[in-house]
């Protein structure tokens, strides 16, 4: 009778243990999922604002813009620009327009947030030499909002190097007619091309921390790097319940042998 109850006891003690090494199990597949917030600003007084988020699984990038101010009924040739090799750059401010016409042009915008790593077309090629595939941009609507949303499969260096990237949109219409047009000139990008369609409007850079994952190291949460000592409290609160579980198990046993130990002969332990 004894052992029975024993061995009942102790595989009820147990069942704490297969739960919270199941669910510890579980925990690094939703680390696998990371968010990056970026808030865009208008560059060449465009007026223009809104917020992309890229959201990493693997080496798929979900990209997803809402912008508002640019120009209406326009594409927008957007891209995410910037570096893979742990380069800062940043978006650029007045003092980047250093021929002095009252326009940041692409080219001057480059040197401060990096070359075109991926296009941000509707469909088709994504890569640098889509740059300028204005019939696969997205257009802005009547009120002069757009909305994007597509999946990327990318690089491990991108994967890697998220958070140096930026979005980038570009149209503006500093002559206010609702279109593009040569009034600021030819786009030193592609002289078939206006000015007004290749210049940049808004452009962001990723906003601190890793938003809706899970910390796993200083750089990206300001807390313990990866090689700390310090238990996540995820695994913390499995082995907490799965170390309880086993020592009562044990401590059990030892009382069952104990009072076995001292019981007169010819009587069992209760």
């Amino acid at each position: 009778m004894t052992t029975q109850r024993t061995a009942r006891l102790t595989a009820l003690l147990a069942l704490p243990v297969a739960l919270a090494l199941s669910g510890a199990a579980a925990a690094p597949a939703a680390a696998e999922d990371k968010a990056y917030q970026i808030n865009l600003e208008q560059l060449n007084d465009s007026q223009g604002k809104g917020t992309a988020m890229l959201s990493l699984n693997g080496n798929q990038l979900t990209v997803k813009i809402e912008s508002e101010g640019l120009v209406p009924g326009q594409p927008h040739a957007q891209h995410i620009h910037g570096s893979t090799d742990g380069h800062d750059f940043q978006c650029p401010d007045a003092s980047a327009d250093t021929d002095g016409d009252g326009i940041i042009n692409n080219t001057e915008a480059t040197v401060h947030y990096g070359d075109i790593n991926i296009s941000l077309t509707t469909d088709g090629d994504t890569g640098p030499d889509s740059g300028l595939a204005v019939d696969r941009m997205p257009k802005a609507d009547a009120q002069g909002k757009l909305s994007y949303e597509r999946t990327i499969p990318v690089s491990q260096d991108v994967v890697d190097h998220i958070k140096d990237l930026h979005v980038v949109q570009h149209g503006i219409d500093p002559n206010g007619n609702n279109k593009y047009d040569f009034g600021a000139g030819k786009s030193e990008l592609d002289p078939k091309l206006p000015q007004e369609a290749t210049a940049p409007a808004v452009c962001g850079v990723v906003e601190g921390a890793a938003v809706g994952s899970i910390p796993v190291g200083g750089v990206e949460t300001g807390g313990a790097t990866a090689e700390s000592n310090e238990i996540p409290w995820a695994l913390a609160g499995a082995g907490g319940l799965a170390f309880a579980a086993i020592a009562g198990a044990l401590v059990l046993n030892r009382r069952r042998r104990a009072t076995a130990s001292v019981e007169p002969s010819g009587r069992s332990a209760a």
